[in-house]
């Protein structure tokens, strides 16, 4: 078992030389004095890791591999101003001449600890060389989520164990050996950004240098840059997989790791992907949430048996295809005429989107017919006291305040949230052997977060995406969406990605899949067995070989 060291001491006063007339041994005693000075400074600079020992079955196969966990230091190391002294000289000048008094060590400008950043990896033993194997870095969203998700649901060696639809059993928790797991095909790195799960920033550090869009890109950034130096990850496949929120981080990292330290991705995977904002706010004004939330509603109407029978009795498929070509013709042109729209017409136009959605045609209209998802939550099954889940509609939960149309929770958070964080606490102590009396936050109040790049407009990373594609044309780029995912639905991810304005020389490195599940499609056991499928398929596309055809630049 190993221990962390949390505490960063202060360097000691310089050791004066040693004089002349000093025994050989005094002089032969300080030098060892000074060597375990700076041993004890490194060891308490870079915390131990825990690495530990496992195999796993995938696909009928003994996958041997190493679990690394622990913290990454992330520090400042821009070059500090140099301040004169009152007799007009540098503070190196000062520092050369010995001053017993001063804290600092001659000579030595050490880059500043600004927070520590907990990370599991997990490692194949009989991979051969390292800088030949992908190695995939993922993360949650929210922001202010930790990896737990991914990692516990769906990527890693172990899995909390759900019913097959993707519910919570009856407590106390357990573990299972995850089948499905993507180590056998990738290196894995799991990422709990600054405050989030067990990382923080250095005692007197301003969290809020790290809870913003710009600055959480930064410093996960320089986790992926510190990582592939101390592994020698250099010249592996790289990949990124991020869910929700984190869809956002990875396509921002696509542009930053390339612009910044030139580290150029061969996949990025995006599930459950928000990359416009604009596509998810339902403010006055902004219409195009309601026609891209359309079809999702129509798939939790359908899976509910809301819907009249003549739409009921149709495959979920045909049904959604009909929603999609409303939602983007009759229904967008509607709530573009706003109160311009003639009454027969927004009649007819209620009545439509009543046949969808499952909601009364004269509530529709009184809504102008614009439903907010807090209303189709609350509202689709209020006749059997019942709201439905956010993260994902195929799950109800009891109301408690009935009538009102603020959901009181959200039932398939509920759902797993419990599995997840009983057994990922257990596992880390009595598997990977990790201590820490600190709480794991899987999801942490990160707020303020800043948005000060996207002030007074919408955040739209898929600019980002698009600009790192482009310098990159062998970026491949895979986006899974849910159907009955009501947080960032899958109508929504259609939409950006049609509005990218990519070359044609490099439209298809995006490809988009669908799955019956939601938010966290891996929950559904049917949905992950498809997922770790889907993923064998991207890996093999973007780890291209020497002799790959390079992707032409001309028209």
């Amino acid at each position: 078992m190993f221990a962390l060291a949390f505490v960063f001491g202060i360097p000691s006063r310089p050791l004066a030389e040693a004089r002349e007339t000093d025994p050989p041994e005094n002089a032969k005693k300080k030098d060892q004095d000074k060597k375990d000075d700076g041993d004890k400074d490194k060891e308490e600079e870079e915390p131990k890791l825990s690495v530990t020992e496992h195999t796993i079955t995938i696909g009928g196969k003994p996958v041997k591999y190493k679990a690394t966990a622990g913290y990454m230091v992330l520090k400042d190391y821009s070059p500090k101003p140099e301040k004169k002294d009152n007799h007009g000289k540098d503070d190196a000048e000062s520092e050369d001449k010995g001053d017993e008094k001063s804290d600092k060590k001659p000579g030595r400008k050490k880059p500043k600890p600004l927070a520590k950043v907990f990370f599991i990896a997990y490692t194949r033993d009989d991979a051969g060389n390292p800088g030949k194997r992908p190695v995939t870095f993922t993360f949650n969203g929210g922001p202010g989520s930790a990896s737990v998700w991914l990692h516990m649901g769906a990527l890693g060696p172990r899995r909390a164990v759900l019913t097959e639809r993707g519910e919570a059993l009856p407590p106390p928790y357990r573990l299972e050996d995850n089948n499905f797991s993507w180590l056998d095909d990738s290196d894995l790195v799991f990422i709990d950004p600054v405050s989030t799960g067990y990382s923080r920033p250095e005692i007197g550090e301003d969290p809020n240098k790290f809870h913003g869009y710009k600055e959480d890109i930064q410093s996960v950034g320089e986790f992926i840059r510190l990582y592939t130096t101390k592994f020698q990850r250099w010249t592996s496949p790289k990949f990124i997989a991020g869910e929700s929120y984190g869809t956002t981080r990875a396509a921002g990292l696509s542009d930053f790791l390339q612009t910044r330290y030139g580290i150029y991705l061969n996949g990025i995977v995006l599930v459950s992907s928000v990359l416009n904002f604009e596509t998810l706010d339902f403010s006055p004004g902004n219409d195009l949430p309601f026609a891209l939330y359309l079809p999702s509603y129509t798939a939790a109407a359908w899976y509910h048996k809301k819907l009249a029978p003549e739409m009921q009795n149709k495959p979920l498929a045909e049904v959604l295809k009909q929603a999609e070509n409303f939602a983007a013709h009759d229904y967008l042109l509607a709530l573009f005429q706003g109160d311009s729209i003639g009454a027969d017409a927004k009649k007819q136009i209620a009545a439509k989107v009543s046949s969808f959605i499952g909601l009364p045609a004269d509530y529709i209209g009184q809504l102008a017919l614009r439903i907010p998802d807090d209303i189709f939550f609350t509202h689709l099954l209020m006749d059997r006291n019942r709201e439905i889940g956010r993260f994902d509609s195929r799950f109800t939960g009891l109301r408690y305040q009935p009538g009102l149309d603020e959901p009181d929770f959200d039932p398939s958070d509920e759902a797993v949230n419990g599995p997840f964080t009983a057994t990922f606490n257990d596992y880390v102590r009595r598997e990977l052997h990790f201590e820490s009396e600190l709480p794991y936050e899987t999801v942490a109040d990160v707020r303020p977060w800043s948005w000060k790049d996207a002030e007074n407009k919408y955040l739209n990373v898929a600019e980002d995406l698009r600009k790192a594609m482009s310098r990159n044309p062998y970026l491949k780029i895979w986006i899974c969406c849910g159907h009955y995912d009501l947080a960032t639905p899958y109508f929504a991810a259609q939409h950006t990605v049609n509005q990218m304005q990519l070359d044609p020389s490099i439209r298809n490195n995006i490809r988009l899949t669908y799955y019956e599940s939601g938010h966290m499609l891996y929950v559904y056991r049917p949905s992950l067995e498809k997922f770790k499928a889907d993923f064998e398929a991207f890996l093999k596309d973007a780890s291209l070989s020497d002799t790959a055809a390079v992707p032409s630049a001309q028209p």
